[in-house]
């Protein structure tokens, strides 16, 4: 195929149609409308294979999490997401019907998620990669940052810790025949949109976990200028990471990454608004520490023990921990 037979290959799967899109796919430029009052809120995010997948990847499963990493920055951000664009570089070997199904799982998840695919580009390269950047809407009032926790504040995270961690364990050896809940969570993340949607009414600053929560919280500590304490023993995890020995669920659950869950700072004031509207999104949402003065972070074990914090606080791509 050609560079624009390959282009509308991929296209092809996508709504075309979308509220506020004015141009998409087939002009230089994507032409968007926000409602009036609104913020844009914009995230690029790149997977690259052999950094970010690797062969026991589906080609619908790399899709998916291309556009589920970018929109859970989104759900962090308390917007509600409208639209993306994609550019893809192709090695060689890459086949039009991986690159169809690619796009099938892209544009599941998508569809799912209301956002609509607004243009992008593709390129021949060595590996493949699949950069996507999201933009959402939020009221000015409502917008999420890293910045603006207190102290007093309390330290709230949706679902599970640990389980993507752990999948990404399974899959070193191959794609495992059973496809385990954590194996589920490293190949296709969900993100949190529903709750990200409204905790702009009750946070005071969110972030997603991406890197893992130490290295995460540490950032939205440094953001804010203050410090935090985390209950370990509060720390929400799946059946699965709870079978592991020794300290190894808690470590995967403080600095194991790819989570994609909220971590929200919330005002007790508001605590009570945020924990009803995440039961009306059938969200699970968990208490598991709160927001200090000064700086650090300490994690705390029975009876308020300071417990040694692991020399990995999760993930960074030049270190390959």
């Amino acid at each position: 195929m050609t560079e624009f037979q390959r282009i509308d290959l991929f296209t092809r799967p996508f709504e075309k149609v979308g509220a506020g899109v004015v141009a998409g796919p087939g002009d230089d430029c994507a032409l968007t409308a926000p409602r009036p009052g609104r913020l844009l809120v914009s995230k690029v995010d790149e997977l690259v294979e052999g950094v970010h997948f690797g062969p026991a990847f589906r080609p619908e499963e790399i899709g998916h999490k291309a556009l589920a990493v970018a929109l859970s920055d989104l759900a962090a951000a308390g917007s509600i997401p409208r639209w993306f664009l994609v550019a893809l570089a192709l090695p060689a070997r890459i086949d039009d019907r991986f690159l169809a199904r690619v796009a099938k799982g892209m544009a599941a998840l998508a569809s799912r998620s209301s956002v609509t695919l607004v243009g992008g580009n593709l390129t021949r390269a060595g590996a493949l990669s699949l950069t996507v950047t999201t933009l959402g809407e939020v009221r000015p009032d409502e917008a999420l940052r890293r910045s603006g926790a207190d102290a007093g504040d309390e330290l709230w995270v949706t679902g599970t810790l640990g389980d993507a961690a752990l999948g990404l364990r399974y899959l070193a050896a191959g794609r495992p025949k059973r496809v385990t809940g954590a194996v589920r969570a490293q190949l296709v993340p969900e993100p949190r949109l529903s709750i990200g949607a409204v905790a702009g009414r009750y946070a005071s600053a969110a972030i997603d976990l991406s890197d893992g929560l130490l290295q995460d919280l540490g950032h939205l500590c440094e953001r804010s200028g203050v410090g935090a304490e985390v209950d370990a023993g509060a720390l929400p995890l799946s059946k699965e990471v709870r079978r592991l020995e020794g300290d190894d669920a808690l470590g995967l659950a403080l600095a194991g990454g790819e989570d994609y869950e909220l971590l929200l700072a919330v005002p007790k004031g508001r605590i009570a608004g945020l924990r009803r509207a995440a039961g009306r999104a059938g969200v699970p949402l968990t208490r598991i520490g709160r927001i200090v003065a000064g700086g650090g972070i300490r994690v705390l074990g029975p009876g308020g023990s300071e417990l040694p914090l692991p020399a990995r606080r999760g993930w960074d791509p030049w270190s390959g921990a």
